[in-house]
């Protein structure tokens, strides 16, 4: 009873709550759990501290921002555009930027950390991607994060759209143009989307409620969900001495991974608000209001929707007729592809573990050389990724390059096709020479440099052998081998009925797994019976 009596507020506000919410239990679980120590997990974070830093200067915004397209006239600091009329919305821009205190510096840092944070997780997506961490059991985990993806960039072009600008505008007049492009119900979806005629008096209020509340509550719903998960697995790890699949080399969560983590926020916090300081994006005054009879010369979207942009630019403007209703191609085609593209990267992992059919858990992750097909898809994927982006800037390629616009064009197009079939084939060998590196130096030893020459006369370069620890990490991983088709026939002479899938899956397998897609790695009797000429030793 007197240790209750001397106990301090601290141990006694504790000790409540944990009578009420068993935090003890919950914290001797999950604060000493161990985290791997690698620098390319941190990409993980820099999505985390990103969102919290958009969500923390997204509040501050909405206090002064005026979601309305109703039309005022202008009489605020900027002078330039004194007595322009113009909506509500864009009006308050201009407010937030000239004569907030701090407006425009909190809208530059909500705006870098924007980007910064779908680069950030489209890196992280990709890091993933590479190491094979999507496999089971953390295949729910890159739905969600995939997911996040794409509402983030919906989310930046609701954002990039409220404060109703030329630039902004432009991009709307793209939106409503694929609006309308969806056969059948384009018109009607405009419509309602727009509320009337283009540009409509309800766009910037509907994109408000959706970018402030709807997508934001999603998201921030996925990011806990991700997290939960995280914890609730392992955490992956690269292969290496002492690392299995049961266990996870690291420090524990509490106090160094926090002490780290905390940190870090800051120091992305630091780096976001030096970039908002000195670097501006979309000064919206520049451009004035938005009028539809206007368009800005240069416009361009921000980086994450040059992609789609690429593909409007790229495809050509065809049109046909079909059951009496005019299909623009032109529009259509990109509309469905930019989805579709994205859906590529986000259904691969259930791909992959049909064509497998591995059903074991995974907590090591692979190195992209020891999956060449796999990374060589991916690569493809990225370049035909960036080859549409890089289209999309093709007006200013030819400006500042003094280049023909319908050259570049034509060049997209056919990268568009050629350059991801290139990227595979070229990538594929990179991981084929580097696997076989890898196998010379479990083999012979590492390259010294240093030049002996032998008592018969030749010059040889000394090698040193590899340390156990360096070799086991190079030669750890598994190479699964091909599937074998089923025979015709069974065991009894009956002619077997294979199915079209089982066939397909066959036929993949071979050409992810099948001969001259992996190089034997170096088993230890080679190792061991590797001859090693006595006057090499280093």
């Amino acid at each position: 009873m007197s240790g209750r009596t001397d106990a301090t507020a601290g141990e006694r506000v504790a000790d409540w709550a944990d009578g009420r919410l068993g935090i003890h239990g919950l914290g001797r679980k999950y604060l000493r759990k161990v985290f791997p120590d690698h620098w390319s997990f941190l990409l993980g974070e820099i999505c985390l501290y990103t969102f919290v830093i958009l969500v923390l200067t997204g509040v501050y915004l909405t206090l002064f921002f005026h979601p309305s397209m109703n039309e005022v006239e202008y009489h605020g600091s900027y002078l330039p555009l004194s007595g322009v009329r113009m909506s509500e919305a864009y009006s308050s821009t201009l407010r937030i930027s000239f004569d907030v205190r701090g407006g425009l510096l909190i809208r530059q840092i909500h705006h870098w950390a924007a980007l910064i944070f779908v680069a950030a997780m489209f890196v992280h997506m990709m890091r993933h991607f590479f190491t094979g961490s999507f496999r089971k059991p953390r295949e729910l985990n890159w739905l969600f994060g995939w997911l996040l993806l794409f509402l983030a960039l919906f989310e930046g072009l609701l954002g990039y759209s409220l404060p109703d600008d030329l630039l902004s505008g432009a991009g709307m007049r793209l939106i409503e143009g694929m609006t309308l492009a969806v056969p059948v119900v384009g018109t009607y979806l405009s419509f309602f989307l727009f509320g009337g005629e283009f540009p409509g008096h309800d766009i910037v209020v509907r994109f408000y409620s959706i970018h402030v509340l709807l997508l934001p509550g999603i998201m921030a719903a996925l990011v806990v969900t991700h997290l939960i998960l995280v914890f609730h697995h392992k955490h992956t790890q690269f292969p290496g001495p002492g690392r299995t699949e049961r266990n996870v080399v690291g420090q524990p969560f509490f106090p160094v991974y926090v002490a780290k983590a905390g940190g870090f926020f800051f120091l992305v916090f630091g780096v976001v608000a030096a970039i908002a300081a000195v670097a501006t994006v979309n000064p919206v005054w520049v451009y004035g209001p938005y009028r539809p009879d206007q368009v800005s010369t240069g416009a361009q979207p921000d980086w994450y929707l040059g992609f789609a942009e690429g593909l409007v630019r790229v495809m050509p403007g065809w049109e046909i007729v079909l059951g009496g209703h005019t299909l623009a191609l032109g529009v259509l085609v990109p509309f469905l592809a930019f989805p579709l593209w994205l859906l590529l990267i986000g259904v691969y992992p259930f791909v992959e573990a049909w064509i497998t059919g591995d059903r074991r858990e995974h907590h090591l992750l692979d190195r992209p050389r020891n999956r060449p097909v796999r990374t060589a898809l991916g690569v493809a994927w990225l370049t035909g990724f960036l080859v549409a982006m890089a289209a999309g800037g093709n007006d200013l390629w030819a400006t500042h390059f003094h280049l023909s616009v319908n050259a570049i064009t034509w060049t997209a197009r056919v990268a568009l096709f050629a350059g991801p079939a290139l990227a595979f084939v070229v990538t594929r060998r990179i991981c084929l020479g580097l696997q076989r590196r890898d196998r010379d130096k479990v083999l012979h030893g590492r390259e010294t440099g240093r030049i002996k020459r032998l008592p018969h006369g030749e010059y040889v370069e000394i090698h040193e052998p590899l340390d156990r620890a360096e070799s086991f990490r190079l030669t750890q991983h598994e190479q699964p081998a091909a599937l074998e088709a089923l025979p015709d026939t069974d065991e009894h002479g009956v002619r077997r009925r294979v199915r079209a899938a089982q066939r397909l899956r066959v036929t993949l397998s071979r050409w992810m797994f099948g001969a001259g897609t992996q190089v034997p790695k170096a088993r230890p009797p080679e190792v061991e019976e590797e001859p090693r000429h006595p006057s090499l030793r280093p």
